[in-house]
């Protein structure tokens, strides 16, 4: 990558509260200024990930997939900090994931979802990259307010969870206080020998955009666009700018300029779109799900068989032929673990005194699944074709 910067905190459409950029537009824009990689944070969430990764995939662009996640302030639950979380690889990813989903199932707050402190541990940071989200975040607030001890102690606290992959963020976005947060972030990062990282913090696509992006704020937030005395916490500078115009704004610290570099390399993430990943069923001893398919259905085929009525004109011979057809085809899909997992919830409920129907659907044209008892039907004694289920 021979571009001097990279931007590695964006948010998108998918942050609905404050950001008017299109993934498409957006891959189109990283192409004109020749942008090799290009990040992902929208707020608490990777809903947009998926889009995200295939245009940029499709564009020739390396996709960094990250979150701008808030951390809840426990003393005042209307506050909180802000933290950009970035996948190294695919544990990371992992990790991400289940630290949003977490926030959003036990993080639930008037305001919305919130990360607590005492969620992040080593294990659940593996794999993943933090910077600190520059006056938005817990360390940069600190140093603002002139807390220079808790804002050490807060760093040691991110350093013991993230050691090398922590950044401390810059931001030159003609915002308040951003130049007075700089200097002592700077001074903070020397003594801590801390890499710092220079971001964008970017809502919109180009410069024009920010009046768009101001009514959005506005209709999310209550407030008049008019209103002279309505809060403004964004400024028209958080659009794309190339990497000359962010190395005309930090070139006075180079160094966070290399770093979004090293940060893109670093992060190397592998996604699989478009494949099944079903769960493994754990089977006994060195069988694998497949053998251990066939002989529990033919087992269970076998006692089926010992209770059919003398006079049913179908025999054996077909049951088994069918059997070894239906076998063939779940095994080469891969479904053996699917068969074997719902067959195993099935008889639990079943001893639990919970219902289970006879079957429904195309599902009860299976000879495999009557023989393991998850339908009731026999499919052969009704003429049922296994070719409408798979």
């Amino acid at each position: 990558m021979s571009n001097k910067f990279i931007h590695l905190n964006l948010h998108s459409q998918y942050s609905i509260v404050d950001s008017t950029i299109r993934i498409p537009q957006l891959m189109e824009r990283c192409i004109e200024n020749k942008m090799p990689a290009i990040t992902l944070t929208d707020q608490n969430n990777v809903f947009g990930m998926v889009k995200f990764y295939r245009k940029a995939i499709e564009y020739g662009i390396k996709p960094i997939i990250g979150s701008d996640i808030f951390i809840a302030d426990e003393d005042d639950i209307s506050r909180n900090d802000h933290l950009i979380i970035l996948c190294a690889n695919n544990i990371g990813y992992k990790n991400l994931t289940k630290l949003i989903t977490r926030a959003w199932l036990d993080g639930q707050t008037r305001y919305g979802p919130r990360f607590h402190k005492h969620w992040f541990t080593k294990k659940s940071c593996e794999g993943l990259i933090a910077l600190s989200a520059g006056l938005k975040g817990d360390v940069g607030k600190s140093l603002i307010n002139d807390h220079h001890d808790l804002a050490a102690r807060q760093l040691d606290f991110w350093l013991e969870l993230f050691d090398d992959r922590f950044y401390i963020e810059l931001n030159r976005t003609n915002r308040p206080s951003e130049e007075n947060y700089i200097q002592m972030a700077l001074l903070l990062a020397h003594d801590y020998k801390v890499p710092v990282v220079a971001s964008n913090d970017v809502r919109f696509l180009n410069s024009s955009d920010y009046e768009s992006h101001e009514a959005r704020v506005c209709i999310n937030e209550g407030l008049i666009l008019s209103d002279p005395s309505r809060p403004k916490i964004y400024s028209n500078q958080q659009y794309l700018k190339n990497s000359l115009d962010m190395h005309n704004l930090f070139e006075d610290i180079p160094e966070s300029l290399s770093n979004t570099l090293e940060i893109a390399k670093r992060c190397n993430l592998d996604l699989k779109l478009g494949e099944s990943f079903l769960p493994i069923f754990s089977v006994p001893g060195n069988q694998t799900t497949n053998s251990y398919l066939l002989e529990e259905s033919e087992r269970s085929l076998n006692t089926k068989l010992q209770k059919l009525p003398k006079e049913t004109l179908i025999k054996p011979e077909k049951y088994k032929a069918r059997l070894e057809e239906e076998l063939g085809v779940i095994n080469n899909m891969g479904f053996s673990s699917y068969f074997l997992i719902v067959s195993d919830f099935i008889d639990w409920a079943k001893n639990n005194n919970i219902p289970v129907g006879p079957g429904r659907g195309s599902g009860a044209g299976s000879l495999v699944a009557y023989v393991l008892g998850i339908t009731n039907l026999d499919p052969l004694q009704h003429d049922l074709l296994f070719e409408r289920f798979l």
